[in-house]
């Protein structure tokens, strides 16, 4: 199979400097590994790889000097660590690292956004650079899709998804063992270890839950009763599995409090194929109710990977009324506001009254199967 240069990886190149330490968080199963082997092909100069898994690796870094670090780089100036975050206050001993030996360049991946945040947060502050990369991008399969070939592909990928093994399996039926794979082993396994949960069905059934409300304002209440938990649990559920990648978090926007929804916010998944078996259901479009919800996910999915990747500094919200006038996406970036509607096949939609009315210089745009890849370009 052909790789397909992800486009994190010159951002990626220019920030591996010495003295400082790129980090690469993602989701299991993303490429995280196979994108830095890639960038360490390119830089080419020896790497010294560790594996945050082996327990000799935390054996060898527990001696906390400088000396004992020198001995184990050697001649090596150049430092790979993967799954950092299994590797106990990794963040201090990085600090040490690049700041006593000098020229070490360091890069690091995770799949859980957990501990590196908590250990290198404070420790690496103004020694680090921090990329999220994601499932591919419909701009990566440009490298090997043209414009007919990409309608169907699209209208595949709402159904299972963007994790790169997924190119690797033509068949549906693998693909689904995949899928479903992912979120009983990994997804879910990636929550369980953390905060000594339990209840592994609770966070299933929730997940669920979020599914069937994808574009619509979730209530922490309503959900904390359908499930028996408290709302607290609740929220500290959705957090985590905001911190492992699965779900991600839009709120309400608002300048005029009366009229406009705030108090609850709406979730989505970061990947339709997770979504999809989740709910146990991969049919495909033709034969399914919920087109709307499917696209507009895809939508703000993509439209996250491009913000990141292009490093675009927006603040994302959804807007409402009380007299349910509504804009799906919502970005404020330059001093501007950008309006956008997620419809799956309509080529006309009418702006709402009130939102052109309290914000007459927002832009208002929709975005559908015709030109969605102008948006994410």
């Amino acid at each position: 199979m052909k790789y397909l240069v992800r486009d994190l990886s010159e951002s990626i190149i220019k920030k591996l400097q010495s003295n400082k330490v790129v980090i690469v968080f993602g989701a299991r199963r993303v490429g995280k590994t196979v994108l830095v082997k890639e960038i360490l092909k390119q830089v080419n100069e020896p790497v010294l790889s560790l594996n945050g898994e082996d327990i000799n690796v935390h054996d060898k870094l527990a001696i906390r000097s400088v000396e004992n670090y020198k001995q184990i780089l050697g001649s090596y100036k150049l430092l790979y660590i993967d799954e950092a975050q299994k590797i106990p206050e990794i963040g201090s001993k990085l600090k040490l690292m690049i700041d006593e030996i000098d020229g070490l360049k360091v890069i690091i991946s995770g799949s859980s956004s957990f501990d590196i945040h908590k250990d290198t947060g404070e420790p690496l502050t103004g020694r680090k650079y921090s990329f999220n990369l994601f499932a591919l991008s419909e701009n990566e399969y440009n490298q090997v899709e043209n414009s007919i070939s990409k309608v169907d592909k699209v209208r595949e990928r709402l159904i299972f998804g963007n994790y790169p093994e997924l190119l690797q399996l033509p068949d549906r039926e693998d693909k689904i063992d995949y899928l479903n794979e992912m979120v009983s082993s990994y997804l879910l396994k990636d929550i369980l270890v953390y905060e000594n949960i339990k209840n592994s069905q609770k966070i299933f059934n929730l997940l669920r839950l979020i599914a069937f409300q994808i574009g619509g304002e979730v209530s922490l209440q309503e959900l904390g009763n359908q499930l028996g938990i408290s709302k607290n649990t609740v929220e500290k559920y959705l957090d985590l599995l905001n911190k492992v990648f699965i779900l991600h978090k839009v709120e309400g926007f608002s300048r005029n409090l009366r009229k406009e929804i705030t108090k609850n916010s709406r979730w989505y998944f970061l990947d339709n194929g997770i979504r999809n078996a989740v709910i146990a259901n991969f049919n495909p479009i033709e034969s399914r109710n919920d087109i709307g919800a499917l696209w507009e996910n895809y939508m703000i999915s993509e439209r996250l990977k491009y913000q990141e990747y292009k490093r675009l500094s927006s603040n994302n919200y959804f807007w409402r009324t009380y007299e349910q006038q509504e804009v799906d996406w919502v970005e404020e970036r330059d001093g501007s506001l950008f309006g956008y509607e997620f419809k799956w096949k309509e080529d006309k939609v009418k702006i709402p009254t009130q939102w052109k009315s309290a914000y007459p210089n927002a832009s208002f745009e929709l975005i559908n199967m015709d030109n969605f890849t102008e948006w994410l370009k």
